[in-house]
């Protein structure tokens, strides 16, 4: 019985990795699997899926026009498909959301999301809300806190290392400007006033 997954976990907790892996295990039995990535995400070669520890694979780019559903099941009527991943699913509309929920109600595909929860501000992306709410099965990736504590947050910083409170929720690549954090040290960071 086919199932849509979401696993979150805040930034460089290895989503990437854990999906290419994923993927690799379906392929090594013999299945075949299609990856998705977002357009936006621009940090590697476009319609590639990269972890920070050299996995890579290629992907289909997906934007916020792309019609999921229309696409996997032109897909499967030229090929065989046996599960679906999506990387930096935040950025899933909340309609492509529910696209996917149809792939797997309708054409009774796995599909495996993988992406952040929480914005740099503690807010979730919409693609993520919207997986919270329709996903079969959700489960946390987890990465640590300087302090050893699960890091469950996404702190932005400047140049100068403080801490960023405004801003567009989106901002692609400058990975160094982003640090993992408990909730603890991600509000000591805003002073509690966040």
């Amino acid at each position: 019985m086919a199932k849509l997954y979401f696993q979150y976990a805040a930034m460089n907790a290895g989503k990437s990795t854990t999906l290419l892996q994923a993927s690799f295990n379906y392929r090594e039995r013999g299945m075949e699997t299609v990856l998705f990535t977002a357009a936006i995400d621009t940090r590697r070669a476009k319609g590639t899926i990269a972890s920070r520890i050299g996995l890579a694979a290629d992907a289909i780019v997906f934007d916020a026009t792309t019609d999921l559903f229309a696409e996997l099941e032109a897909l499967i009527s030229a090929r065989r498909i046996d599960c679906v991943f999506v990387d930096e699913a935040q950025f899933l509309s909340e309609a492509q959301v529910l696209q996917l929920a149809h792939v797997v109600d309708r054409l009774d595909l796995p599909v495996m999301c993988f992406g952040l929860r929480t914005d740099f501000r503690g807010e979730l992306f919409p693609g993520s809300a919207r997986l919270l709410a329709l996903a079969d099965d959700i489960r946390e990736l987890k990465t640590i806190c300087h302090c050893g504590r699960k890091a469950t947050m996404n702190l932005r910083t400047t140049s100068d290392g403080e801490a960023v409170s405004e801003g567009d929720q989106i901002e692609v690549g400058g990975n160094e400007r982003y640090i993992a954090l408990c909730r603890k040290h991600f509000y000591e960071k805003f002073g509690d006033n966040s």
